[in-house]
């Protein structure tokens, strides 16, 4: 058997659960995704979704609404007489007409251990605060922010030196399969729903530009989960002097390693870098307008010696 899913996302993360709900055979009664947004050089051309070219590709209706208060938006939504709207990543709040509009309601594939890292950027949070481990969690959605009942969790571990990105492709797979699992359930009347626990909630805010740069005043721990947990995008950075300028750089990859010296500074001709207690390897930077570099290959064409400071 299959549902009549309505598909509501927008980034690649999204994409994936569409691909794997159509592989499973769930008729796609429509994809909802955030209207195409102005790209290129001069911002002149208006690149669509990843989730709105999958749904191109798998020939199923496409609505890029930029808000789905109005009635008539929202009766839209009713008239498709879907069974289940499955929400991953789509950028937009849904009122309690959107929530109500199909048979079983809406059901968000979010990508952390709830309540711990309700909101934006649960990914990116989740490594920043140093946790050993993540998940994936399908959740029936409420009119609050990721607070309603859980239906389904699939743990993850968070590697020493993994990165956000790394973290988010995995994630990204193991959400598919997870919301594949909860629709076959709900699908055969045996899904069951738990509310989340009334302690522990925290709150993951979208990444600001004033957060991204590097504070060599805090401890190796903090300063390597920093530096991963905001690769690859948007990287985190720091002014560094090269050939008689400063410059910008982001910091991609790093790993923990022993040391001590004045923060910011050189302290190998391996880029270890010294933090207010222990030191990080760099392994991975990115020059401005450069490509992504192995730290051997960015020293080639940056020289940097130990005693030389970053900041």
């Amino acid at each position: 058997m299959s549902l009549s899913v309505v598909f509501m996302g927008t980034p690649e993360f999204s994409a994936a659960t569409l691909r794997a709900l159509a592989d499973a055979g769930h008729e796609i009664a429509a994809v909802y995704s955030q209207p195409p947004r102005p790209a290129g050089r001069r911002g002149l051309e208006l690149t669509r979704s990843p989730v709105h070219r999958l749904a191109e590709e798998l020939g199923a209706q496409v609505r890029t609404p930029a808000s789905l208060k109005s009635e008539p938006e929202q009766q839209a939504f009713r008239d498709l007489g879907a069974d289940v709207a499955v929400v991953v990543a789509y950028g937009l709040l849904l009122p309690k007409p959107i929530l109500e509009g199909t048979r079983f309601g809406a059901f968000n594939g979010h990508a952390s251990l709830l309540p711990r890292w309700r909101g934006a950027a649960p990914i990116q949070r989740a490594i920043m605060a140093g946790d050993a481990e993540t998940g994936m969690m399908v959740m029936k959605m409420d009119e609050g922010l990721d607070t309603g009942p859980v239906a389904m969790t699939e743990r993850v571990a968070i590697g020493a030196d993994m990165t956000a990105g790394e973290l988010h492709d995995r994630l990204m797979a193991v959400g598919a399969g997870l919301m594949g699992k909860a629709l076959a359930a709900l699908d055969a009347g045996t899904l069951e729903l738990a509310p989340q626990p009334g302690e522990g909630a925290t709150y993951a805010k979208k990444i600001a530009k004033e957060e991204t740069r590097i504070d060599w005043n805090r401890p190796a721990d903090e300063v390597h989960n920093h530096i991963r947990g905001l690769s690859p995008f948007p990287g985190a950075w720091c002014e560094m002097e090269l050939g008689g300028k400063v410059e910008r750089v982001k910091l991609l990859r790093s790993t923990q390693v022993k040391g001590a010296g004045k923060p910011g500074e050189v302290l190998d001709g391996t880029l270890a870098i010294a933090c207010a207690q222990g030191a990080v390897r760099l392994l991975e930077l990115q020059r401005a307008g450069g490509k992504p570099l192995a730290a051997v290959d960015f020293l080639r064409g940056a020289k940097l010696e130990p005693g030389d400071c970053l900041r």
